[in-house]
């Protein structure tokens, strides 16, 4: 689980007060769990504020606006994938116009990509012990 530092958090919570109307209708949908995968709206991760974030499949969802077309946007939006993929964590990002236009397709993605990548993570070898060790002399 990723988090970030209390001024993040703080924003974080200010923010899902004021979403836009395409983060609205997108967490109306990721909210309802499709394919069975949790969504978290405005999480704090590290000095970034992410939209939506899977934490069992490691995701972040980005809506993107208007807001996201200026220069000093597009730099700001590098960072923010670069440090999530350096945690391992997939960004991926949704022209708000999409959400506005047909939401089902817009849903059906994160969800893909949660399966992807849950296919991808790898199996523990060993198994937790299921209780103390058998006492000598009493090995199976």
């Amino acid at each position: 689980m990723i988090t970030g530092p209390r001024q993040s958090v703080k924003r974080a919570r200010k923010l899902r007060s004021e979403m836009s109307l395409p983060e609205t209708l997108l967490w109306t949908e990721l909210r309802k769990r499709p394919g069975g995968f949790k969504f978290r709206r405005q999480h704090a991760a590290g000095e970034y504020v992410l939209d939506f974030y899977c934490a069992k499949a490691k995701l972040a969802v980005e809506v993107d606006g208007m807001a996201h077309d200026s220069e000093d946007a597009v730099i700001r939006d590098a960072n923010r994938s670069a440090f999530l993929r350096s945690r391992d964590i997939a960004p991926t990002r949704i022209p708000a116009t999409l959400i506005l236009a047909n939401i089902e397709p817009v849903v059906t993605r994160p969800t893909q990509i949660c399966r992807e990548r849950m296919q991808q993570q790898p199996v523990p070898l060993h198994q937790p012990p299921a209780g103390p060790p058998p006492r000598i002399g009493e090995d199976l």
